[in-house]
């Protein structure tokens, strides 16, 4: 399905003010435009149109904002990194084969945590090569996956390693491995999405690395290539990056020093995005530029060779580039308490508001520079009091049948979407030159029942 809209017109707000260097600064796509009627577009379509095509709830993803923040990670770890480096995309933040595709196209690399993640990187075109494998609690069927593919394997604790053991009669070449270690520095975001301190499910603890490298000496079937360390998700401060790389070289003089070539300094990601106009994050320039100086420092203060440098945006490269369209229904007024303004979808399909209280900002899509004159509360459709999208945002008078835009939705929502109250996910566009492309197809209720089995004993007569 293909749609072309209007000619975009230039207006605020939504092409003045747009850091074109640092995508993760802005509030909405860098595709974002008023077309001649005043509606918002992005990537050239008008977003009702999408909306009135394709159904709501959708989500929609700007191919420009997409490419723009992966050539921003790409540029930035040229410019202030003096050795090799290479940005691997944390596709836990939106898989797809159309992701994926797109990002190897500009020479990233990916992270996976799961079989699923890691088969939809390779049929969407990743080199095995660039692929790495995280996860506290992998199956022997997924490190087996990994590595018959040459796909780079996070070692995240003793089991990894015993199971690795136990297939490695099956292997054809010694698997390439990470280890991942709890660097002990916390950062302030939320307690769910700290994984860097001491109190954490992943990593080996520092005080372990030691007889972790040892017992590595004499596993013929791996080969130890590379360190792994992550501080949180969502950071707003640069000094826990920098703080983070004289550790790292720590750990890596101490490999080295035990006779393992380790070539890769991965130091995770973590950057955050704006959500709503008070967010102030770090643009991906200075985060960059933060980490690869600490870490030459770090390096040349021991007297090390620079190792490869590798990190692991996910939220900055994808989030901004995302936007969320919704049908509004139903509207409650309760006099001198609030007004609820509810939409066709909500937790199901963005559960981050219930779970981490995650704020957003977003607009009528029809009527996007419209004076606010209501301050709402935008609710879900679910069965669930918690299930508000937007808590007291201000908006103009709302109708039955309009289309809300929420922005930077392009992170962990449509992968942590669900079908409770089983309800369909929704579709997903990729946007760009005023072409639309289905690139997720909607669910139908239907096929929620695909996978149940109906006991003989309870089938209804007939």
């Amino acid at each position: 399905m293909v749609i072309t809209s209007q000619p975009p017109v230039k207006a605020a707000p939504y092409e003045q003010g747009q850091d074109l260097s640092s995508p993760n600064r802005n509030l909405t796509p860098l595709g974002s435009s008023l077309d001649s009627n005043g509606e918002l577009m992005v990537g050239g379509c008008t977003l009702s149109e999408l909306a009135r095509t394709y159904g709501t709830p959708l989500y929609v993803l700007d191919e420009a904002t997409l490419r723009a923040t992966c050539r921003a990670y790409r540029e930035a770890l040229a410019a202030h990194y003096p050795g090799r480096a290479l940005a691997l995309y944390a596709s836990k933040a939106n898989s797809s084969l159309a992701i994926s595709a797109l990002v190897a196209s500009e020479g990233l690399g990916l992270d996976a945590v799961s079989a699923g993640e890691l088969l939809t990187a390779l049929q969407g075109g990743m080199p095995a090569e660039r692929i790495v494998l995280h996860g506290n609690n992998k199956s022997k069927e997924e490190l087996a996956l990994a590595a018959s593919h040459g796909v780079t394997v996070v070692a995240d604790n003793w089991r990894d390693l015993e199971l690795l053991a136990e297939l490695a009669p099956e292997l054809s070449q010694p698997v390439r491995l990470m280890l991942r270690f709890t660097p002990g520095i916390e950062c302030h975001t939320h307690e769910y999405i700290r994984t860097g301190h001491l109190d954490s499910k992943f990593g080996f603890d520092p005080d372990q690395l030691e007889t972790v490298l040892k017992h590595l000496q004499n596993c013929s079937w791996g080969r130890l290539s590379g360190l792994h360390a992550h501080i949180g998700s969502q950071i707003f401060e640069l000094q826990p990056h920098s703080d983070l790389a004289g550790v790292m070289a720590d750990a890596l003089a101490l490999a080295r020093r035990l006779g393992h070539p380790v070539e890769d300094l991965n130091v995770g990601g973590g950057l955050g995005i704006r959500y709503v106009t008070s967010d102030d994050p770090p643009s991906i320039q200075a985060w960059v530029q933060t980490v690869a100086e600490a870490v030459v420092e770090a390096c040349r203060a021991r007297g090390l060779e620079l190792p490869r440098l590798l990190c692991e945006p996910g939220r900055s490269l994808v989030a901004t580039a995302g936007v969320t369209l919704y049908s509004i229904g139903s509207c409650k007024t309760i006099p001198g308490i609030r007004t609820y303004v509810s939409v066709d979808g909500g937790m199901s399909d963005n559960p981050r508001p219930i779970t981490y209280q995650s704020t957003y900002t977003a607009v009528l899509a029809e009527r996007p520079t419209a004076a606010a004159s209501d301050n709402v509360t935008v609710a879900g459709k679910h069965c669930e009091s918690g299930d508000v999208l937007l808590k007291d945002v201000a908006l103009p008078k709302a109708k039955p049948g309009d289309v809300l835009a929420v922005f930077a939705t392009g992170a962990y929502n449509a992968s942590m979407s669900s079908n409770y109250n089983r309800i369909p996910r929704p579709a997903a566009v990729l946007v760009g030159d005023g072409v639309a492309e289905l690139v997720q197809r909607r669910e139908q209720p239907e096929e929620l029942l695909r996978y149940d089995v109906l006991p003989a004993r309870l089938s209804p007569i007939t």
